[in-house]
């Protein structure tokens, strides 16, 4: 196969960012095989495979003819031990391009999840296959459940100097497109959104955007991540790429359909 018939495995090919990307995918000509665990019913040019990255079954099969594979899927652990599963079957594979998508403050933010993107992106990088690793803001849609889950209580805590730059899981998918098609680029720019919101400011316009009425009280984050967080160790004010729509646009769309 060539790398323009060769599917492109995309992990985590049926969650929020991967909705939108494999139909950018399909417009840009190629094959898709989506990996999940549950696998799904095939389309116009899209096969789905069962597998489980965290217990490293059924990956070979996934990743046979493959030569790009898309890393999408992450969870609230086991994302490092689940990516040196994948990298194992993909070397075994031949694969030519892994990308793989990681969050903005991998590399400092003490907290467990972070510390996991971190073991992947250098399962990834030591792997030996070339490699693509885009590290992305919070998406829009983790913003609003975070603030629809707080607007619940009778009062809102508002953590003082806990900051997000938020970025719109479509500009993120286009992105990864981007670097799928295009040639392994190490670590790329960061992506993040338009605009650096407090997580009051995030809740505010929740608030406001349905019509309820909460207090708002700011709170401290103790110990190291609160001082990661007011050091702003979770954004990247320079040389990020920046996504085109708010949270503001994000928000407006999201309560019309509601």
């Amino acid at each position: 196969m060539t790398a323009k018939t060769a599917p492109v495995l995309v992990t985590g090919g049926t969650g929020t960012l991967g909705r939108l990307v494999v139909p950018l995918l399909r417009e840009a000509g190629r094959t898709v095989r989506v990996l999940s665990r549950r696998g799904g019913e095939p389309a116009d040019g899209i096969e789905h495979v069962a597998a489980d990255l965290l217990k490293g079954e059924g990956l070979d099969a996934a990743l046979e003819g493959v030569e790009t594979v898309l890393h999408l899927a992450g969870g609230p652990k086991g994302d490092d031990e689940a990516t040196r599963h994948l990298v194992a079957a993909a070397q075994r594979a031949g694969v030519e391009h892994l990308v793989y998508i990681s969050v903005i403050g991998a590399d400092k933010l003490p907290l467990g999840y972070f510390r996991a993107k971190l073991g992947a992106e250098q399962a990834i990088s030591e792997s030996g296959i070339p490699w693509t690793t885009l590290r992305a803001a919070q998406f829009h849609d983790l913003a609003l459940t975070v603030v629809e889950k707080m607007a619940k209580l009778p009062v809102v805590p508002a953590p003082g100097g806990l900051r997000w730059q938020p970025v719109d899981a479509r500009d993120v998918a286009a992105r990864l497109v981007e670097l799928v098609l295009g040639r392994p680029a190490g670590l790329v720019p960061d992506l993040t959104g338009p605009k650096v919101y407090g997580l009051g400011d995030l809740s505010r316009d929740y608030l406001q955007a349905r019509g309820k009425h909460r207090m708002l009280l700011p709170v401290r984050m103790p110990g190291k991540v609160g001082r990661a967080y007011r050091a702003g160790d979770n954004l990247t004010l320079e040389g990020a790429s920046v996504g085109q729509r708010t949270w503001e646009d994000f928000l407006a769309e999201r309560v019309a359909a509601a």
